[in-house]
């Protein structure tokens, strides 16, 4: 399916139509298994990342993407399976370790997994406080790091608007991080949020965006208790 998508479908009327500039190919390794950890500032941020890439990549989406009843929920899932989404349950506890164990079993086959440390969409635009399941990941799967910077794209399909508006995109490959020296301390709470904070640096360098010390899901909760 991604691979049909990718290449028949909509892949090359989009490179064609958004023209996405792209910083770092060199620094993606052609093989064995990679975690992409990036920025999340639109829901296209899942759409460009693949197109771009020699190998199909798997992200992990919220369980609801799948679960839509009727011809809409129907195409909803047909398109989240298409563009390599897997879904898991983030209500935490047991779930969070089911979706770990999700994301490791992507790895352990030598495949490619995209992740957004935020755990949500940026709200405006702005970078937020990283959580710690993705060091988590990178401990356990040994898998290296490469840190990505979408650059754009909250411009060309902000939250809420269905239709993109045309606008070139960026997308930046960081080198790759090493956290080798923290094998074997995946149970270490402190070491799991100095790993992610040294992502969130490298993602907040790469990007440029502002960086808020508190975690984007809490940002949305207070904006929705506000309007209520």
């Amino acid at each position: 399916m991604y691979w049909f998508a990718k290449n028949l479908i909509a892949g090359p009327l989009l490179l064609t139509v958004f023209r996405p500039w792209i910083v770092g190919r060199e620094n993606i390794p052609k093989n064995g298994a990679v975690i992409f950890a990036g920025n999340h500032l639109s829901f296209i941020d899942s759409v460009f990342l693949p197109l771009v890439l020699d190998r199909p990549i798997s992200f992990l989406a919220k369980s609801e993407y799948f679960t839509g009843k009727g011809i809409k929920g129907w195409l909803t899932k047909l398109f989240f399976k298409g563009t390599g989404m897997l879904p898991i349950d983030r209500t935490g506890g047991k779930a969070s370790e089911a979706s770990l164990n999700t994301g490791l079993s992507v790895l352990s086959r030598g495949e490619q997994l995209g992740i957004y440390p935020e755990g949500t969409r940026s709200p405006d635009g702005k970078m937020y406080r990283g959580r710690t399941g993705v060091a988590r990941m990178i401990l356990e799967s040994g898998a290296p790091v490469i840190p990505i910077a979408m650059v754009d794209t909250e411009k060309v399909m902000p939250a809420g608007r269905r239709i993109p508006k045309v606008r070139r995109i960026g997308i930046i490959f960081g080198e790759p991080l090493d956290f080798s020296r923290f094998q074997g301390l995946e149970g270490d709470r402190f070491v799991l949020r100095s790993i992610t904070d040294e992502i969130m640096y490298e993602l907040n360098r790469l990007s440029g965006q502002e960086y808020v010390d508190v975690y984007a899901s809490s940002v949305k909760e207070k904006a929705t208790s506000q309007n209520r």
